[in-house]
């Protein structure tokens, strides 16, 4: 079976799939293979294990299992956010080793966001609030203690739900990172406007996160998605008419 989406091509054969990268400038596909070929031996059956690799060939591909699971989506159930939760622990309870800082790090998140907003015309309405309320967010530290395998991607459709357990993939960005960032990159993500953003970050709260370190990682995400919505932006076509004035409301609600 052959599939093909906005970004790659998948070929399914049994328990195989070959991932064919429809763009690889950004070394996606040399991360990926890094991130998988560190974890499968730390947590097992959670991420897909890499068979065999084209990453020379054009376009570069990554042969690796298939995973079973339906992906998550909407609001979740008591079961579902469970097996979430767990997910999450166990990917961050793997030794993060040699592996580089995740994609969109803080630093990069930061200046990258800032730059975006600057450069783009300032909306109308309540819109443009949060438009000047983004620009003027303080910067969040490149650091923080407790090191951990970040995901990267946290669109909930990259988190597979067998009706028992909860599986991750695509790794594309993946890389070391800390639990405050990778928490506020998931609750911010539009995927997850139906969590209940504080109650799920609370069941984390004996990791020791810090709070305000988790508040400043949603505003500068909530912020990044409020520069994707502005009129001609990427994710315009892909939400519904006032999806925009929706994330404002909900950024300048962060920032209090």
């Amino acid at each position: 079976m052959s599939i093909l989406n906005s970004t790659h091509r998948f070929v399914v054969t049994e328990n195989v799939l070959v991932k064919q990268y429809a763009s690889w400038d950004r070394g996606e596909h040399v991360r990926e293979w890094t991130v998988l070929s560190a974890l499968p031996a730390s947590v097992p059956d959670l991420v897909p294990q890499v068979i065999e690799s084209g990453l020379d060939t054009d376009p570069p591909w990554l042969a690796m299992t298939v995973l079973p699971g339906e992906p998550l989506s909407g609001r979740l159930d008591g079961p579902r956010l469970d097996a979430l939760e767990v997910a999450l622990r166990r990917l961050w309870s793997a030794p993060v080793g040699s592996l580089p800082p995740r994609r969109f790090d803080p630093a990069y998140c930061c200046a990258e966001v800032r730059r975006r907003l600057a450069e783009s015309a300032r909306p109308p309405g309540v819109a443009g609030d949060a438009f000047d309320a983004a620009l003027g967010l303080p910067p969040l530290p490149s650091s923080a203690a407790g090191q951990v395998v970040g995901h990267g991607d946290p669109n909930l459709a990259n988190y597979l739900w067998d009706g028992v357990r909860v599986r991750v993939v695509d790794f594309e960005d993946a890389g070391s990172s800390d639990v405050a960032y990778e928490l506020g990159t998931l609750v911010e993500h539009l995927s997850a406007r139906e969590l209940d953003a504080d109650v799920f970050c609370a069941r984390f709260a004996d990791l020791g996160v810090d709070a305000g370190r988790l508040r400043l990682a949603r505003l500068w995400w909530a912020a990044f998605w409020l520069h994707l919505l502005l009129p001609g932006g990427p994710a315009v076509r892909r939400n519904p008419p006032g999806t925009l004035e929706v994330q404002a409301v909900r950024l300048l609600a962060l920032i209090g």
